[in-house]
This record gives structure tokens, sequence and C-alpha cells, in this order.
């Protein structure tokens, strides 16, 4: 294969919206887009030559969209590369739940890095500065694609600092000023960490003023809900609320159970004519930072030096000990996945429970959670089983719901380490090819026109990527083959940066990035921005028995 651009993708098949395949196609490709879908003048194989790859009868999709990952500095690694494209992603949506690189200064920047450690980590070209700077460090420099959200947490630690309040109007003023710059950049929506700090003490009317921004752009507020499991129904209808307030579209990030509550509210609000979908994960482990999921958002989180100051306050500690008292059902569920700063003497804790840890250290699990936050100075990520109200059912309820798209919510630190460093958790090495194997190749609730509509096109409409999420003439041509007897995860819980299979050519821009399931070192990857509106990615639900009304 040419390290050139591809003319010819020959022998493909392709998803029939009736739910089957087509006969064995052409794709001609010119200037990194599609230009005519013909009849195929014949297979040779799997091999390649020249500027012709030979598909030899493997389906072809377009490249899909992860909608939630934590990529914005890692998407330079090439191992992150790799794990993604051997999904089939050629797309990623970054700066989610509110924490991201940019628009920020210098302050901003860096507290976005140190609070998210464990999550986001750094960004090795770039250490603050607008958005348009931030896109432009990823073009010709990855072999992937990265839209960026505009993160409120960001933009209120640039504006407010690390006060605990609600945002003065003047400030809320000037964080809009500073949203509908990014916008104007190239932004492709707006998040919110309500569950993370500084959004934690945003007030309604500071989160609407930013929502009107992403509004006047016909782009989502994508938000990490305040709350999930037995608080998701309150938590979705104060979005439902922003929504309604601000004309704005809602995307809810990393939605689970349980299904069943949840997705009579969304159909409802959908019915009602809100702009509403979300994105899920094929997993019943999520991950985060141990601070979040272990301390009180009245703690100064945006403040490490100041949090571990309160850790060991005496005026604090019967209110902290009541707060650790009422997480006697989590600690069991927590399983440590990364803890920079930690003695060796203490022994490796990555991939052990919280509860083992606790047992060799000869303490209670609350007590092994504040050492641990201590020594990686609020560092530390873990994985975390979820509560019983999320089940596997519950899993694929929401993944067969019209409004869902897909998303890993993968989160790939410590960068560049080797096997045995840390332990994340392996959605981010197998999510999308989950999704395929579970969802198409042997549950059979998707056609392969369905996984095109929740892995990718959904996806593109949502965040304004108008070119994207097809492979019809005119499309920018991210072409992934695959296999579709042989797709599947292998990354596991103790095995976490295993690649899938099933997938070992991907081009980006008709450029081939994978080729035999390894990197080509081809970078044809930049910076996305919207290239039209966003448009409703699926139609709202329509209640029983109104079918026929006007």
């Amino acid at each position: 294969m040419s390290r050139g651009a591809v003319d010819v993708v020959r022998g493909v098949v392709l998803p029939r919206p009736d739910g089957g395949t087509t006969a064995p196609m052409d794709l001609h490709l010119a200037g990194g887009r599609v230009g005519t879908v013909v009849p195929s003048s014949g297979t040779r194989g799997n091999s390649t030559s020249g500027r012709v790859l030979d598909a030899g009868g493997r389906l072809a999709l377009p490249g899909l969209v992860d909608a939630h990952v934590h990529a914005g500095g890692a998407v330079l690694d090439a191992g992150v590369q790799h794990a993604l494209l051997r999904q089939g992603v050629t797309a990623v949506v970054t700066g989610a739940d509110g924490v991201g690189f940019a628009p920020s200064d210098r302050t901003a920047y860096e507290w976005a890095c140190g609070y998210f450690a464990g999550i986001d980590g750094e960004h090795p070209r770039f250490s603050g500065g607008t958005l348009a700077q931030l896109l432009a460090t990823y073009d010709g420099a990855t072999a992937v694609n990265v839209a960026a959200l505009v993160p409120h947490g960001t933009v209120r630690r640039l504006v407010v600092g690390t006060e605990q309040r609600p945002a003065r109007p003047a400030e809320v003023d000037r964080m809009v000023r500073v949203a509908r710059q990014a916008f104007a950049e190239g932004a492709v929506g707006l998040s919110t960490g309500l569950e993370y700090v500084p959004a934690a003490w945003a007030d309604e009317a500071e989160l609407v003023a930013l929502a009107r921004v992403a509004a006047e752009h016909g782009l989502p507020h994508v938000s990490h809900m305040r709350g999930y499991e037995a608080a998701a129904v309150p938590a979705l209808a104060e979005l439902f609320r922003l929504a309604a307030a601000s004309g704005v579209a809602t995307h809810v990030s990393h939605l689970h159970g349980p299904a069943a509550a949840i997705t009579g509210v969304l159909d409802d609000a959908r019915a009602g004519g809100l702009d509403v979908t979300f994105d899920s994960y094929p997993y019943l482990q999520g991950s985060s930072i141990l601070a979040m999921v272990a301390l009180p958002t009245w703690l100064p989180l945006a403040d490490p030096d100041a949090t571990i100051a309160a850790l060991d306050a005496p005026a604090l500690a019967r209110r902290l000990r009541d707060h650790l008292a009422g997480l006697d059902d989590l600690w069991h569920r927590v399983t440590l996945a990364w803890v920079p700063g930690l003695d060796p003497d203490e022994g490796d804790v990555a991939g052990r429970r919280l509860v083992d840890v606790a047992a060799r250290w000869g303490v209670a699990p609350a007590d092994a959670a504040l050492r641990v936050l201590r020594a990686s100075r609020l560092r530390a990520a873990c994985v975390f089983a979820q509560p019983d109200t999320n089940d596997a059912d519950a899993v694929r309820t929401l993944a067969n719901h019209p409004a869902h798209l897909g998303g890993s919510d993968a989160i790939y630190q410590p960068v560049g380490a080797g096997a045995c460093a840390g332990r994340p958790h392996p959605r981010g090495w197998g999510a999308f090819a989950r999704f395929l194997a579970e969802h198409v190749r042997t549950g059979g609730d998707w056609t392969w026109h369905d996984a095109v509509e929740h892995l990718s096109a959904r996806a593109a409409r949502r965040f304004g990527l108008a070119d994207r999420g097809s492979l019809e003439a005119g499309s920018v041509a991210d072409v992934v083959l695959v296999d579709p007897l042989a797709v599947a995860d292998r990354a596991t819980y103790d095995r976490p940066r295993t690649p899938a299979v099933g997938i070992d050519d991907v081009l980006v821009a008709g450029v081939p990035v994978l080729t035999h399931g390894e990197l080509t070192g081809r970078r044809p990857g930049r910076g996305l921005r919207p290239s039209v509106r966003a448009g409703h990615p699926t139609p709202p639900a329509v209640p029983a028995g109104t079918e026929g009304a006007p």
C-alpha cells in the first residue's frame, strides 16, 4: 500500500437501510472525500497495491464517532490512536464533564490538568489559550480527528477562580463572552459537570446564560448531570428546565440505569418538543477520580492544597466522618486504577479493590481512601461497579433507544505507560467493538445500518459534523473496513490495554492510518469544527395514539 491517499476502495459491502447489505461496491475517493459509489469492478482477495485498497468483501462503515472520551491530550499518543482505530473510531469529542484544556489561561489550564490528572492528564503541545489554538494542535499531529466542547468548569475557573459560590452577574457576562468566542472558533457544544467542581456551585441562571450561547449556534449542552442512579430523574429534570429556559438541545453524558424510569422521562421530554439525546457505554462499571466518588463538594475540591489541609482540620472532622460513614455501600465496589505519589512501601495498589487494600494496611476502607487521596494529591483514579439499579438489561435497553449515541467515556491515564502501569477501565480499548459485537454480530438487536446510526451518524448530526457519518458521495472519506464475523473487544479489567479485533484497515480523509492492524504513521487527523448548524439527530418520540394528529 502506498503511503499516499487511496483512490479506490474496491470490493466493499455497505449497510442498507432495510437491514441488509449491498452487493460488492467500489468507493472512488478524491480530495479526501467519497466521489462516487459504484458496483465493484471485481475483487482480488485481500491484497493491496498502488492507490487501490482491495477490501476483499469486507463491510465498510463510515468512521465511528466517540461522543464522550477523555482523550484531549491522549489522542496525540500513538498507543491511544491504535486503541481507537482498532475499534473503528476516527473522530472523538473532547472536553466533556465541564473540564477541558481551552479556553483558558495558564492558571486555568494547570487547574484542569491537576483536577483531572487521573482523567484527562496534560496536553503535550498546549499550555493554555484559545479554543482555536487548541484545535490547531491536532492538525497533522494525530491519525484521529478531534472536536472540542466548551468546558464550563474551566471557563468558570478562568473567570471566578476557586470560590464556592454562584457567579456574580458581571462574571456570568464575562463567561458568556468567553464561550461565545470559543463557539466562533469551532466548539461543537457546551459541557457541564454538575457533580464536579466548580460547576456544582453554579446556579441555574448561570447555566441558562451559557446554554443560550450554545443554542445560538444550534449546538448542544452536554452534561454530566448532578446525579445518577436514584438521583437521575431529578437530575434530568434540571437539564430539561435549562433547555426550556434557553432553547438549547440537551445531550446527557454516560447515562445508565434505572432504565425504566429514565426512558420514561426521556420519552416524555422528547414528546414535549425538547431535543434530547444521550450517550452510554456497554459496561456495568464506571470510572472517575476517587475525589469525586468519595469526597463531598463542600470541601474546596478545586484547590488540592486546601482540600488536603481540610481533611485534617479538627473543625471538619465530625462532618467529614459523617459523610464517609454514609459511603459504606460504596467501598466494596471501588477498585483503584491509578495512584500517583503513593510510597512504594505501601505496595502496588492499582487493580486492587479498596477494601482489600484497606485490609492489607490494617485500616478501615474510609481511612484507606483518605490515605490514597492525600498521597496522590486528589489525583487518584478508580473503577467502580455501579449499583443494582444498573444491570445488563438496562444497558441494552438504553443502547436500543432512538436517542442513543455511542460514547466510551474512556480514560487513558497514565498515557504511554506499559501494560502494568495503572489499571484503567477497558472501555477505552473495547467499547465500540463491544457495541458492534454484542448488538450486531451476536445480539441481533441492531442491523449494520443501526450500528452506523448509533455509533457515527447521530453523533455527526448532534455536533454539526454534516460531512461525516455516512459514505455517500461528498462525505469525508473516513472509511472503516470490518470483518463482521470477527469484530470483538478483547480488553478486560485485568488486561485493559488489549486492542480489539476484526478491524484491521482504516482510512482517515482517504489516507491509510491503520493497515493490517498496525498504525501506518500517517497523521491526517485535524481539529474539527461544525460544518453546519447541528440538527435534531432523531425525531422526537410520538405519544401513543397521536401518530395521525396534526
